[in-house]
């Protein structure tokens, strides 16, 4: 079978699919593959060659091949969405990790469907690899650099709060993260919440400050 007369009978459900896939980020490195299932036979485009980690035509592909560049954790996972493409032709996708053939871990979209002929016997596999690391290393320096940002506005909080008690108290900051910390596990708040909840009173009571604060603090403050 011909490369052009595979593209010709691709469906639209083969397009929407692949679309699916590339809207998880811009420009991603995109593979064609196809499976005879009467020979198990596979064919890689290119670009399929280089997903894995090889140049094209370096190696002869293979479901054992393809399986062996899944990672560990995620081949059994693989192995079972493939086989049920294989018996049933319905429409599949999968997003996990391959081992490349430089050792390089790489996260990949798959999805394929399967193809029947004239008689409607289905007769082979027809999706694509896309490589979306650069995707999901962008949205996990995304979250980290959002959780720095969170942990430097709890600090800054619970900072600002030890002040507060320290200054109203006559303590040290020390004493006071302590007398902080006690009444967050006296009361079962998060750290943050209680360091908040001071600041908002110190900010609101004016001269009454010593008396409100008591109260938020319990008797530990007094």
């Amino acid at each position: 079978m011909t490369v052009e007369n595979s593209s010709a009978q691709r469906s639209a459900t083969d397009v929407s699919a692949v679309e699916r896939a590339l809207a998880l980020g811009p420009q991603q490195l995109t593979g064609e593959y196809r499976i005879d299932l009467a020979t198990g036979t596979w064919w890689w485009s290119d670009e399929a060659f280089l997903v894995h980690g090889f140049a094209p035509g370096e190696v002869v592909p293979t479901t054992e091949l393809v399986l062996a560049h899944k990672h560990p954790e995620d081949r059994e996972r693989v192995r079972r969405i493939l086989d049920a493409g294989r018996r049933t032709g319905a429409p599949f996708s999968s997003v996990h990790r391959i081992m490349d053939a430089r050792g390089r871990e790489r996260t990949i979209a798959v999805v394929g469907q399967g193809r029947r002929d004239e008689e409607g016997d289905l007769v082979e596999i027809v999706g694509y690899f896309v490589d979306i690391s650069a995707v999901v290393a962008e949205r996990s320096d995304e979250r980290a650099t959002e959780q720095i940002a969170a942990a430097a506005a709890t600090r800054g909080t619970i900072e600002q709060a030890k002040g507060v008690i320290a200054a109203t108290y006559a303590i040290d900051p020390e004493e006071a993260f302590v007398l902080l910390r006690a009444t967050s596990n006296d009361r079962n708040v998060r750290l943050r919440e209680v360091a908040q909840l001071v600041v908002r009173t110190a900010t609101a009571s004016g001269e009454h400050c010593r008396e409100y604060l008591d109260a938020v603090l319990g008797p530990r403050a007094a």
